[in-house]
């Protein structure tokens, strides 16, 4: 078995590299070569944790595995360890044998920021100028990056329930030579494109704080309860996702169903757009919206990917199990 330490991940693993494992896998699932397994996601009463297991299998790639981890919120005051933890575990599709495990924690941000910079490559207007950020942590810095190199973004704006942490993504403009400008909720009308990437409870975009032509990528609600944006919204934008189930489920599309605002059958899988079977974005006026829940498969591409560039590099670590 190979391992691949959270320490070496950083010098592997690049965003590219992240965003074209995820696109194939995206495109795979759309076309029935890839499926998730049911997540398990629980809080385990210890620590006000949320641990669970995200799975699947890839018959076009060959990759088959889990995630195991989950969030605990007093990791960064408590221990200075960043809140999100998680360990990738890969399967030899042949035998069953295990045959890599793989620091999680950095592929986990850069598998969801390579998510939404995917949604906005195949959804965002192309003259998009202005990008909006609802959320500042850790995840935030990812997500940021990432969406700049895809339109020619020339400012970023940005609110966060803590404002005090607004200067984390005011770096990685500064860093991308744009201008930064702290708003309110309404303030997000001037934004072309959205990313909201937050572990809310309760929605705080809501649908007339979205101008028309924008496209939303909701990358924080992953979990029964959770929601970031109004239910509205979605009734109003063209909604978009890897998979449906597990959108209508864990996503921003269980508050939408719930309420009666709009039906499975009116989302649609980002796959389909990559491998042209969907149209996509259709006109300037469009709302699009990606509800990105995170799927098993997006982990288990981008740990196979590092687990390759490991080998190539001969940095791995072989182990008898």
């Amino acid at each position: 078995m190979l391992i691949v330490p959270e320490r070496d991940i950083a010098d592997l693993m690049t965003r590219e590299t992240a965003f074209e494992a995820v696109e194939k896998v995206f495109a795979a699932m759309a076309s029935g070569d890839a499926y998730n397994f049911p997540v398990v996601r629980e809080a385990i009463g210890h620590e006000d944790a949320l641990y669970g297991f995200k799975g699947g299998f890839d018959r076009a790639g060959l990759t088959l595995g889990l995630k195991a981890g989950g969030y605990w919120p007093n990791n960064l005051e408590k221990r200075g360890l960043i809140n999100h933890q998680s360990t990738v575990f890969l399967f030899d599709p042949d035998t069953g044998k295990p045959s890599a495990m793989v620091g999680g924690n950095l592929l986990t941000a850069l598998r969801t920021a390579a998510a939404s910079s995917v949604s906005i490559r195949h959804l965002a207007r192309k003259d998009a100028k202005v990008i909006g950020m609802i959320g500042a942590g850790h995840q935030a810095t990812f997500q940021l990056r990432a969406a700049l190199e895809q339109r020619a973004f020339e400012k970023v704006i940005g609110w966060n329930y803590h404002p005090e942490m607004l200067p984390n993504i005011e770096k990685v403009a500064a860093e991308a030579g744009l201008p930064f400008e702290a708003v309110d909720l309404p303030g997000m009308t001037q934004a072309d494109v959205i990313i909201s990437i937050t572990s809310a409870f309760a929605p705080s975009l809501m649908a007339d704080h979205v101008s028309p032509g924008t496209h939303i990528a909701c990358m924080g609600t992953d979990t029964r309860g959770k929601q970031e944006v109004e239910a509205a919204l979605l009734a109003r934008a063209t909604v978009f996702t890897y998979e449906i189930a597990q959108s209508i489920s864990i996503g921003e599309a269980q508050h939408a169903i719930a309420e009666g605002l709009i039906r499975e059958s009116d989302i649609a899988q980002l796959g389909a757009v990559i491998n042209g079977s969907h149209p996509g974005r259709t006109s300037d006026d469009q709302v699009t919206l990606f509800d990105g829940t995170g799927v098993g498969l997006q982990d288990l591409a981008v740990a196979a990917a590092v687990v390759d560039l490991a080998v190539e590099r001969g940095v791995a670590i072989e182990v008898d199990f």
